[in-house]
């Protein structure tokens, strides 16, 4: 299975999904902020980045955007995970390099899945 990267602030959520990713015989990784998860990213090489958008220092989208600059490039799928779901956002998390889209609350029952769909 896979090495995920979850960049997420919010103990629950990062707990949920850590959960749901190690249940299911994924190996996680995680940091708390923007900046955390680029380098996590370019040291880890992770098979995927799960990305939260709203984060302390930069947001989600901007470290999306240094990820696809650095050396792993495109080479990482990166999936925005976010509750920040207005009309557009889901356009400009793919505009910054972001390769899928969920959205919060995540359904734990339809959630692997859709990782799945990003590992292959």
């Amino acid at each position: 299975m896979g090495k995920i990267l979850i960049v997420e602030d919010n103990e629950n959520n990062l707990y949920l999904t850590k959960y749901i990713l190690e249940k299911n015989g994924h190996s996680t990784i995680f940091a708390n902020t923007g900046n955390e998860g680029i380098k996590k990213a370019i040291e880890e090489k992770p098979d995927l980045i799960i990305m939260d958008i709203q984060l302390p220092d930069i947001n989600g989208l901007e470290a999306t955007k240094k990820i696809r600059e650095s050396t792993v490039g495109d080479s990482i799928p990166i999936v925005a995970l976010t509750s920040y779901a207005m009309v557009g956002d889901k356009e400009k998390a793919l505009q910054a390099g972001c390769t899928g889209y969920i959205e919060k609350p995540i359904d734990p029952e339809k959630f692997i899945y859709q990782i799945a769909e990003f590992l292959k």
